[in-house]
């Protein structure tokens, strides 16, 4: 396999290697014009995505690395979580692409343990949102894994490969970072130490920033620093991490389980340092849900100047469409239910709150297997990063790196 570029080259900051221009990748027919190619010369968030053998994808909350000139997108497979089954994830499957819009179905990257159901690995609990990290000095692809769903406090398990494909080894089964439950999280280089961080979710609480080993197989736990305190809804989850320009930007969600929420952005000077909000992400959204997403990963694409892609999950596609999701009135009733349900002391919750909160508030028995994904393009206006809804959209609209 070709050897990953300088700092990692899993396209996460500032410091990454062009791959030449992709404007000359991916001209082919649109797949909705009859073209019996069927390959995609676009974006189209919230739409269904189907890989070159025409089924759809399953790689949720998924990350993206690139090896050479090959990226390769990976996620949780939710194909068998149809609501009435007890698999929650059936393992971790990748595709890879040349051009980011048309995807081949490479199988399982991390396979599911059907032997042992204590294993982090079983279907049966919830082995979620990988993030690899190539190592240059090891010579070793680094996989780390949040699971819940099998103690009451959230971990980690990670694992090690000498290829991306594997075989991957488990290192670490159940491990938490300086002794904390860990949730939702993203790994981010500095691009002028290349150090490794983790930013993540601490018991509904904060967002914790620790850094790796030098191996990236474990945490520094001597130090680690706390960041954007919330209560209720605003508790920030799904942190996703990029530099630009020499900052360090993190955007996350609130915490409504599959229902989606306004995201939100902050800034800083670097890993540890504090981070001011500075608002929410997405503009001119009257629905107040992140154009119905949630982000797992924002890459730089290579070859494109300052083309920052934020890659999101539609969890939930069957509220897309009623009225009362559009006008953002479900997300309004649901957020001051959960508000007023976790203050202290509780405060009575109305009839309409209720009644959706009944309806969008669960983790089990939800049909993600039919959910969609959100690729959206992040721009910066007046040093503010933004994302504004586009039916579709292509990597020919952003100018070349250089130009």
């Amino acid at each position: 396999m070709t050897e990953i570029s300088r700092r990692n080259f899993i396209m996460k900051g500032a410091a990454l290697v062009a791959l030449g221009s992709l404007t000359q990748l991916g001209c082919v027919a649109n797949p909705l014009s009859g073209s019996a190619a069927g390959r995609y010369s676009s974006f189209r968030p919230g739409q269904l995505w189907l890989d070159t053998e025409g089924k759809p994808i399953q790689a949720h909350a998924g990350s993206m690395i690139a090896v050479g000139d090959t990226f390769y997108w990976y996620g949780e497979n939710k194909e068998f979580t149809d609501g009435t089954s007890d698999i929650e994830s059936w393992g971790i499957r990748f595709y890879s692409s040349k051009d980011l819009y048309n995807w081949t179905d490479l199988g399982p990257l991390i396979a599911p343990d059907q032997d042992d159901p204590t294993s982090p690995l079983s279907p049966t609990v919830f082995p979620e949102r990988p993030h690899i990290f190539y190592n240059e000095k090891t010579g070793k692809y680094v996989c780390w894994l949040k699971i819940r769903g099998m103690t009451k406090k959230q971990f980690r398990t990670v694992m090690v490969a000498d290829e991306l494909t594997g075989p991957w080894t488990m290192v670490h089964r159940e491990l938490r970072p300086a002794g904390l439950p860990a949730g939702d999280f993203d790994l981010v280089q500095d691009p002028d130490t290349g150090k490794v961080y983790m930013y993540f979710e601490h018991d509904h609480k904060d967002i914790v920033c620790i850094e790796l080993t030098d191996d990236y197989l474990n945490v520094k736990e001597d130090h680690y620093t706390t960041h954007l305190p919330g209560k209720g809804p605003e508790t920030r989850e799904a942190p996703a991490c990029f530099w630009y320009k020499g900052k360090l930007y993190l955007t996350s969600s609130g915490m409504t389980g599959y229902f989606p929420n306004p995201s939100r952005v902050a800034v800083s000077d670097g890993p540890h340092k504090p981070f001011t909000d500075l608002g929410l992400l997405h503009v001119n959204d009257p629905t107040e849900t992140s154009f119905g997403s949630q982000i797992s990963d924002i890459f730089k694409v290579p070859g494109k100047k300052d083309l920052y892609i934020a890659m999101a999950d539609r969890w939930r596609p069957e509220f897309w469409e009623l009225p009362e999701f559009q006008n953002g009135e479900m997300s309004r009733l649901a957020r001051s239910g959960i508000t007023k349900a976790t203050a202290s002391p509780r405060q009575p919750i109305t009839a309409e709150e209720r009644e959706v909160l009944t309806k969008v508030m669960t983790l089990h028995n939800v049909n993600t297997s039919i959910s969609r994904y959100v690729w959206l393009p992040i721009t910066f206006k007046e040093g503010l990063p933004q994302i504004e809804w586009r039916e579709e959209w292509s990597l020919d609209e952003f100018p070349d790196q250089g130009s």
